[in-house]
């Protein structure tokens, strides 16, 4: 692959973990109450994009479980580091677990909603791509975002916050954040133009996916 299919494969992981790190804090925006990985979150769906777009389904499928991976080496090494004992004189342990020390149910969430996430998106983009033979990038871009942001958002909230929020606060917090990724996906839709543009004039590529084996458990 060439450097820049590696500088965006570095992206969307750093995406990724900035989000997984920034998800701890709790804003509101609209009057909805979001994540502050909603920043730089949607972003990675913007790389995904991409990704499937000009190199097809099979290096998107290798990209997201490189970021799985780093994803659960990042927690790993979060967690040791809170395990660890601090300092006598440290006065941050409080701190670093309230922001860093992930309860096990939320972690959960957070891996399963970005695996069912990312592979409906990529597959959706891919599928519709071979579907209208490579026109109309837009409704590739936005129709897998509106899939695969809704998988995400209601396996994470679900699984994170079920019995502990009431039914109806719930379906609240899914449609508002749901609503508003797939906003950010929309107002991004010109620079992922110019991104897959540049990208296959470079490239020389526009991979389709005719043939392919779309099992989202192949390396």
């Amino acid at each position: 692959m060439s450097w820049r299919f590696v500088t965006l494969a570095a992206l969307f992981v750093a995406c990724l973990l900035t989000a997984n790190t920034m998800a701890s804090k709790l804003i509101v925006l609209g009057g909805v109450v979001l994540s502050a990985a909603i920043v730089i979150f949607p972003l990675s769906y913007v790389l995904g994009d991409v990704l499937t777009e000009v190199w097809g389904y099979g290096a998107a499928r290798r990209v997201i479980w490189l970021g799985f991976a780093c994803n659960a080496l990042m927690v790993a090494a979060l967690w040791l580091g809170g395990a660890l004992p601090p300092a006598p004189f440290w006065k941050g342990q409080a701190a670093y677990e309230d922001v860093l020390g992930a309860t096990p149910r939320i972690l959960l969430a957070s891996f399963l909603g970005y695996l069912a996430g990312e592979f409906a998106n990529a597959y959706v983009l891919a599928r519709l791509k071979i579907l209208t033979r490579g026109r109309w990038l837009w409704t590739r871009t936005i129709g897998s975002t509106l899939v695969g942001q809704a998988l995400d958002t209601v396996v994470f909230v679900t699984l994170a916050f079920a019995r502990t929020v009431p039914p109806p606060a719930l379906l609240a917090i899914i449609a508002g954040q749901w609503a508003v990724k797939v906003a950010y996906e929309a107002a991004a839709t010109p620079l992922t133009y110019a991104a897959v543009g540049w990208l296959k004039a470079r490239e020389r590529i526009d991979t389709f996916d005719d043939g392919t084996d779309f099992n989202p458990m192949r390396l």
